[in-house]
């Protein structure tokens, strides 16, 4: 797949699935923006990427820090034709009568907000080029809800709801928009969670500790080819439409009943 002048950018990009994401795109010919709020670790992880890479330290739960880092992909290159939304944190496991309000707080700042922020960010742009792609990366946790990470549950299954509802708002603008929901996967987030957490989710998987690691190249393969391999010549073919909703006719009602 050639993604030549196309422009990315990768949140949470100096580490882990974010970094996978952003070699793959690089070596696929896109210019790539490694967001970071390390700033050193984006720096270095642009470096390793190579040339049409540029380090940009930003903190995603901040209105003026999220629009200033896509303000400056647009002066850069031109344009924003791909957002990766992969910046995230588990937050402590602990169960719920542990957490504190900070605890919470946090978590949703983090993994939900930052979506948000930076989705209305990109949209913005992508509505004036009439084309663009975001990439939302969820978790199963938002599909099944894991115990002792009610917070991040709960975020990611926020990030799902927001991926349905914006995908509604944009899919005939030219604009798609999808979510990735990746169980365990081997990277510094795992840090985070206490080990008896980490072996309840690594139990759940059939092939177990070792379906770890390769989900993390093939979560990567996934996210670019779900999310950019559509034609960018704009909104769908008029008779190609992705399932857009459309009000339905009403119903007549039944006789000897108020309408």
């Amino acid at each position: 797949m050639s993604l030549d002048k196309k422009t990315a950018l990768v949140t949470g990009a100096a580490r882990g699935i974010g970094l996978s994401i952003a070699s793959r795109l690089a070596a696929d010919g896109a210019r790539v923006a490694v967001l970071d709020l390390d700033a050193e670790a984006g720096r270095a992880a642009a470096s390793k990427i190579g040339a049409g890479t540029m380090a940009i330290a930003a903190d995603v739960t901040k209105t003026s820090e999220v629009e200033s880092a896509v303000s400056r992909v647009v002066e850069q290159w031109g344009r924003l034709d791909i957002l990766v939304n992969n910046a995230g944190i588990t937050g402590r496991s602990v169960p719920i009568w542990e957490l504190s309000d900070e605890d919470w707080r946090r978590v949703i700042d983090v993994d939900l907000t930052s979506v948000f922020l930076c989705c209305r960010a990109a949209v913005k742009v992508m509505l004036g080029q009439g084309a663009g792609r975001i990439i939302n990366i969820a978790s199963i946790a938002g599909k099944e809800g894991n115990p002792t990470l009610v917070p991040y549950s709960t975020a990611k299954a926020g990030v799902i709801g927001l991926t349905k509802a914006l995908a509604k708002e944009v899919c005939t603008r030219g604009i798609l928009v999808h979510a990735v929901a990746p169980a365990v996967i081997d990277t510094e987030l795992l840090q985070q969670m206490e080990k008896s957490t980490v072996d309840l989710l690594v139990s759940k998987i059939p092939m177990g500790p070792a379906a770890c690691e390769l989900r993390a190249e093939a979560i990567c393969e996934w996210a670019e080819r779900a999310g950019v391999s559509r034609s960018w010549s704009g909104p769908w073919p008029r008779n190609h439409r992705p399932p857009c909703p459309r009000p339905s006719p009403r119903a007549p009602a039944a006789p000897g009943r108020p309408s």
